[in-house]
């Protein structure tokens, strides 16, 4: 089991606030999901806020108090969609086939979630994709993760082949509960209660069919968005640097304000600054930084319009971009292709 930091902020507090929809609160009830939290609601709705694990834990301990239901977790991986996922969910997809897509969910979801895992071995004409939680957890919770788990894996799957995968066998490590029937409804194929692990067994056939949906500009794109991102999962995930790059790149291009990001970290605008500036940046620079790496893997593409990357960027016309560029490189972009895209 690896060590987890508990107190690290670096999951996206989007998948919390799906959960009080699901629980149907009202802004004014949603202090009662927060109880132990620390998380104020003005901060729990605030898009750019990141929660640590213990906090995230914490929502869905006091998420399973509220609803009395014990379908919560199948309910919550349905509303957990691939655009939930921000570029992971972008990347899966657009992949060329189920295994590309898996694969991608191996290495990208520690930029989501890292309290899991995936491990992926083949044994003879099969896939076992398997999840492990690397933190102790309750039996309640351990059931709704490896709901949600189950119910998001077969949605994104079902997208890529076209079907519902029926042929897939999926163990869990808990006794059948009392609602067991219910799966059923959300988990096609055959389910095996009380395995020594939380994994799916998918045919290789199913993971090399052609996804229809595939789109190799947008998996080219979403790929090097998610590598950024791990890239600084790797850096310093104490620095003020490391929490800002974070939730760029977590939101779309040159979105994120420096109001924002101030308050997502529950500091002022001009702690922040100072922050930064004993870590040798700034804010504009960051966001330069991020947007100067994407500006040349779009370019590096070959195929794509500079006006397209514009848009894509959040510039408001290609002029305001050129002249980033320019300000970036010394070139505009036209001249950047010309001399180094062959």
């Amino acid at each position: 089991m690896r060590e987890v930091d508990l107190n690290l902020a670096c999951i996206p507090s989007n998948y919390s606030r799906l959960i009080a929809r699901e629980l149907g609160l009202l802004a004014r009830d949603v202090s009662a999901l927060l109880a132990a939290t620390q998380l104020s609601v003005d901060q729990f709705l605030q898009e750019g806020t990141l929660l640590t694990p213990q906090q995230q834990l914490q929502i869905l301990q006091n998420s399973i108090r509220l609803a009395n239901d014990d379908t919560l977790g199948l309910r919550l991986g349905q509303r957990m969609t691939s655009p939930t996922h921000g570029a992971m969910g972008f990347l899966v997809n657009s992949s060329p086939d189920l295994l590309t897509a898996i694969r991608a969910f191996q290495a990208f979801l520690p930029t989501r979630m890292n309290l899991a895992r995936l491990e992926l071995v083949t044994r003879g004409d099969s896939l076992e994709l398997t999840c492990q939680f690397d933190m102790e957890l309750s039996e309640a919770l351990l059931r709704v993760l490896s709901e949600i788990f189950a119910v998001i894996f077969f949605d994104c799957a079902e997208f890529i082949v076209g079907r519902p995968l029926d042929e897939v066998v999926s163990y869990f490590t808990y006794p059948a509960p009392a609602y067991g029937d219910r799966y059923a409804d959300h988990i096609p194929g055959r389910i095996e209660f009380g395995a020594q692990s939380l994994s799916l067994v998918i045919p290789l056939e199913v993971c090399k069919v052609p996804n229809a949906s595939a789109n190799h500009e947008n998996y080219t794109m979403a790929l090097q968005q998610c590598e950024s991102m791990l890239a600084q999962l790797h850096s310093d995930k104490r620095t003020c640097k490391y929490q800002v790059q974070k939730m760029m790149l977590s939101h779309p291009p040159g979105v994120l304000s420096e109001d924002e990001a101030a308050a997502a970290l529950f500091i002022c605008k001009r702690t922040l600054a100072r922050r930064l500036t004993a870590e040798g940046t700034s804010f504009r620079k960051l966001r330069d930084d991020i947007l100067s790496q994407q500006a040349l893997g779009y370019l590096r593409d070959g195929t794509m319009s500079v006006e397209a990357m514009a848009e894509l960027l959040n510039y408001h016309d290609s002029a305001n971009f050129r002249r980033a560029f320019k300000r970036w490189f010394g070139v505009t972009p036209d001249e950047y292709r010309r001399d180094n895209v062959s």
